[in-house]
């Protein structure tokens, strides 16, 4: 199958797919702006079919936080066949592809929104963060103190520093949270308003991304460095209450805020969101940061990747370090996505014990325990 970087003449081609397979139309004015997107900030891998677009897969070379340190990952998105050339290995193969011009960048994590979980887990993506969408009705909106701090408010198209301050200094608490460059800021907050939260010394804390319309206030995002910007931002939203009916908030599923207010029964749902996926397993092991000083023994981790054939490999952890080793009989066996759940913090390996997706001794899993550090995973964009 012959899989080429599609070119900037065939763009408006991929943009026409995509409106077909994802149902929706682009403004006239919205072209350019994607064709642009797409010269500078995609690589678009497409299959022709009678020297026409017949599928496609849009690779994103992006950075994200990982235990506070910056990693390299390939975000997919855009993946898409129409329906006459479906069921013939397109997508099969763009993947494939795609996962081995990843590892020849370097790319050592893939990251993407699935349209449907389990299909992507044959793939070897695995579901990596939740997030929580509360509903708040207009009696929700109660304040919960004062702060010696201020709100300011405004709108812009281009990064803010005082935004990327506060936003690293939140996104390195988590595993998976992307790294946004300038050009990136700009489609975060596009048609957003802007509200930061400084403390009495004139230092941003906090800030929110939202919109107000037809009475309902949508928060995009909610993100304090501590309790007075909470306090701050919830506060700055409950003035609201003259202008909305509802609001929607949505954030990490264990932020405190709810249970500071008054009334924390709030209506809220926490759903799976996005999916990782390892693309270089040994790569990916030399670099995360292991407990192993804090074994008792040495454990064999062997790792299994059914679509990726170099990800097949088994490692001996020890106090003194880890080093590949030849498959046996002997220590624990992972697949690529229960490692990369494990790694990311989604899952323990308790917990993949109890869900009949880990096989290993009591002693094996009080090894995992220590060798795999505690992380706390979140992801607030969309690609």
């Amino acid at each position: 199958m012959n899989i080429k970087i599609i070119q900037s003449e065939q763009y408006i081609e991929a943009i026409n797919l995509s409106e077909y397979a994802f149902q929706y139309k682009v403004s006239k004015e919205r072209v350019e702006e994607l064709k642009q997107r797409m010269n500078h900030h995609h690589i678009v891998y497409g299959i022709n079919e009678e020297e026409k677009l017949a599928s496609k897969l849009h690779l994103l070379p992006h950075h994200i936080y990982l235990q506070g340190n910056k990693w390299k990952m390939g975000g997919v998105a855009g993946v898409a066949t129409y329906p006459e050339y479906r069921r013939s290995g397109h997508v099969k193969a763009l993947l494939h592809h795609s996962l081995c011009e990843m590892r020849e960048k370097g790319l050592t994590i893939s990251m993407l929104h699935p349209f449907s979980v389990p299909f992507y887990q044959t793939y070897g993506w695995e579901l990596f963060t939740n997030r929580l969408m509360a509903t708040l009705k207009k009696s929700d909106l109660k304040r919960i103190g004062n702060t010696a701090g201020s709100i300011k408010r405004f709108t812009t198209e281009e990064e803010h520093p005082e935004l990327t301050e506060v936003y690293n200094s939140y996104a390195t608490q988590f595993s998976g949270m992307l790294i946004r460059e300038s050009y990136w800021w700009k489609t975060v907050v596009k048609d957003m308003i802007i509200a930061v939260y400084y403390d009495k010394a004139k230092s941003p804390r906090g800030y929110l991304l939202y919109t107000v319309k037809d009475s309902k206030m949508d928060v995009e995002e909610f993100i304090a460095l501590d309790a007075e910007a909470r306090t701050g931002l919830w506060n700055f939203i409950c003035q609201h209450d003259s202008m909305v009916e509802e609001v929607s908030l949505t954030t990490h599923e264990r932020e405190p805020l709810f249970f500071a207010l008054d009334e924390p029964r709030v209506k809220a749902e926490v759903k799976p969101y996005f999916m990782v996926r390892i693309v270089d397993v040994e790569a990916f092991i030399a670099n995360y940061e292991w407990g192993h000083t804090k074994l008792a023994e040495p454990l064999t981790i062997h790792v299994t990747d059914s679509f990726a054939e170099w990800n097949n490999q088994s490692f001996l952890f020890n106090k003194k370090g880890i080093k590949s080793q030849k498959p046996n009989k002997e220590g624990v066996t992972l697949t690529v996505q229960s490692l990369a759940a494990l790694c990311f913090g989604y899952k323990r390996p308790a917990e993949l014990n109890a869900s009949g997706l880990l096989d290993a001794t009591d002693e094996q899993l009080n090894q995992l325990e220590l060798l795999i550090p505690q992380t706390t995973p979140y992801f607030y964009d969309f690609f």
